[in-house]
């Protein structure tokens, strides 16, 4: 095993790495920018390098810099956690190159991946279902046949593409060629890469995804799905498993295809195989080669340390969990915690954190960036916590988040927390009736959370000023 780590990234998963870490007795490097220099985890790391200026361009992306880190502190592997350089091919191997192991898959099973259009044709060489579609589409001609061949409604992908930009729905021939045009110069902006492709765009489906570990000596394991409907712009806001709509029996298909999808490109560590599902029917979407924001909730229901076993593969160890022993056990749900106002379209709202009140109690899980009153910067994603709940059942499950989230105070800045308990009180959420257009279906959950915020307002009174609470309790004792 590793004597020290470096976590290159920033925020809540930077402190889940460190945790992880030192469960396994670990020391860790944290790197860090000029706006993160006092964050909660440089502090909790046992070391810490600043790399740049705020902006993640000239920091947290700069592969010299995390490398070099690496080599001043000794640094012997790196764990990039999700988003920043987690994903990318050329930091993967740069790690290789200077003899530092990089905690993820091998860059040639990331490149794979990486495009959806070879990544699609390689999963259906595999046998593994994919949405009927295209290769590479470059004219408008081409376009307008492949879509009459498909069938509209039709969906035009960026290839290179994620979180839904360069994503266009198209129902009409006539809607075609503009959206085309629209997907790939948005695509070349977005990622230097204007390919796109088309898929057929199925209404009201929903998004289920596969856990998947594989060690260096070809043992590959699936732990179940998770069920990722609940998004807002293509983001996900809402994760729960088990899913509502999957039994054991197609538990075992999907996960068998994704161990399947795995061993394909020769994977190796953590990664998620992602699926569209509709009316008992599923196809591959893409496979994330890293660990997942929402992946708390798999280690809950299947009782396994993600990052522990990351750092074990990556490490060369053999995976010792066996297929037939990852069973679940209850239910999970995570609420993302954002700095985002919902009553004004969701604008992000950075700023100083005046005052801060985690939950707690049984089954309640928060993974933070956040330990006290702090400063969210406006450099960076606006999710500040993942909320995660564990219990027997669903309903338990969602009665224990909505008892979470009525806790959970946030004071100085906007959070969505009262739209999540707005959205967990909607019925048919409740029911396990949703799709991945829930949020648009649904616009009175914004006037609903105004509602919420009122129940938490004693709380949120208490937290704005805890000061003159002392000062009040003080003065009865004294009495």
């Amino acid at each position: 095993m590793f004597d020290k780590v470096l976590v290159a990234n920033r925020g809540e998963i930077a402190m889940r790495v460190i945790r992880g870490c030192r469960d396994l007795g670990i020391r860790t490097v944290a790197v860090h920018s000029e706006a993160d220099r006092n964050a909660a985890f440089t502090v909790l790391a046992d070391e810490a390098v600043e790399i740049g200026p705020a902006p993640s361009a000239q920091s947290y992306l700069v592969i010299d810099r995390v490398i070099d880190a690496a080599k001043q502190t000794g640094a012997q592997a790196i764990h990039p956690g999700y988003g920043f350089l987690s994903e990318n091919a050329a930091f993967a191997r740069a790690c290789a190159d200077s003899g530092i192991v990089f905690v993820g898959p091998p860059p040639e099973a990331m490149s794979a991946m990486g495009e959806k259009v070879p990544a699609r044709e390689r999963m259906r060489a595999s046998g593994v279902p994919i949405v009927p579609g295209t290769g590479a589409i470059t004219t408008a001609e081409e376009a307008v046949s492949a879509a009459a061949e498909i069938g509209y409604p039709v969906l035009i992908k960026a290839s290179a593409g994620g979180g839904g930009i360069g994503m266009k729905i198209v129902r009409s021939e006539p809607d075609l060629r503009d959206a085309l045009d629209t997907a790939q110069s948005t695509a070349r902006r977005a990622f230097g890469n204007d390919t796109v492709f088309l898929e057929r765009y199925l209404d009201e489906p929903r998004h289920i995804e596969i856990q998947v570990l594989a060690d260096q000596h070809g043992h590959v394991v699936h732990l179940g799905e998770r069920e990722c409907s609940i998004q807002r712009r293509h983001q996900k806001i809402v994760e729960e498993t088990p899913s509502p709509v999957i039994d054991a029996e197609m538990r075992a298909r999907m996960g068998n295809d994704a161990v399947t999808a795995a061993r394909a490109v020769g994977y190796v560590n953590a990664g998620t195989v992602e699926f569209i599902y509709r009316d008992g029917e599923y196809y591959f979407l893409e496979m994330n080669t890293r660990l997942q924001v929402e992946h708390p909730i798999t280690e809950l229901v299947y009782g396994v340390d993600l990052v522990a076993e990351q750092l074990r593969i990556a490490a060369g160890e053999p995976l010792e969990l066996r297929q037939q022993d990852l069973q679940p056990h209850g239910h999970a749900i995570e609420c993302r915690v954002n700095a985002e106002n919902p009553a004004k379209g969701f604008l992000p709202s950075p700023g100083q954190v005046t005052g801060y009140h985690e939950p707690a109690g049984p089954g309640v899980r928060v993974d933070s960036s956040l330990v006290a009153p702090a400063l969210v910067s406006p450099n960076y994603d606006p999710m500040i916590a993942k909320l995660i709940v564990h219990a027997a059942g669903r309903g338990a499950a969602l009665d224990r988040m909505r008892r979470a989230l009525l806790e959970y105070v946030i004071t100085g800045i906007h959070t969505n927390v009262s739209y999540h308990l707005a959205l967990l009180s909607q019925p048919e959420f409740r029911a396990g009736r949703y799709s991945t257009h829930f949020i648009d279906q649904h616009p009175e959950l914004i006037d609903d959370a105004l509602v919420w915020a009122e129940r938490q307002e004693p709380l949120r009174r208490l937290v704005r000023d805890p000061a003159r609470v002392a000062a009040i309790a003080a003065a009865i004792v004294s009495a």
